[in-house]
């Protein structure tokens, strides 16, 4: 997981929804480690202003899975940037398909394809 640029580790749901509000854009997202659950990661989407809250799990096979609406078929898949890549599509089972990662700038300088998420996570951070 430490190899993907959105994952922000251990912060708080609190720190997550700040970084996304202040990136402001709908689709905006990243994940996190879950406050709750050890080991599962929550994918964290901004849409309409409201923080939408996905559980992303790894299975004891090593997929990755996650919990999206009823009604639609889990997936799985073998990397957690391939199911970053499927939820980019709509009709995924998420609020909004994911468009403008907020990267991590703790661990990644550059992320190919951000659309500026650098200059926000930045503004996001003075905030914080």
């Amino acid at each position: 997981m430490d190899t993907v640029p959105v994952y922000h580790g251990a912060i708080t749901r609190e720190a997550g929804e700040k970084l996304l509000l202040a990136a402001g854009t709908d689709g905006s997202y990243l994940l996190r480690d879950s406050e709750s659950i050890p080991g599962v990661y929550c994918l964290c989407v901004l849409h309409q202003g409201y923080v939408y809250t996905y559980r992303v799990s790894q299975t004891e096979t090593g997929s990755w899975s996650a919990e999206t609406a009823p009604g639609v078929n889990r997936r799985l898949f073998r990397k957690v940037q391939n199911l970053i890549l499927a939820f980019q599509k709509p009709n995924q089972g998420i609020v909004t398909p994911l468009q403008n990662p907020v990267v991590n700038q703790m661990k990644a300088s550059y992320c190919p394809g951000t659309g500026g998420g650098e200059e926000t996570l930045a503004n996001a951070e003075q905030s914080l």
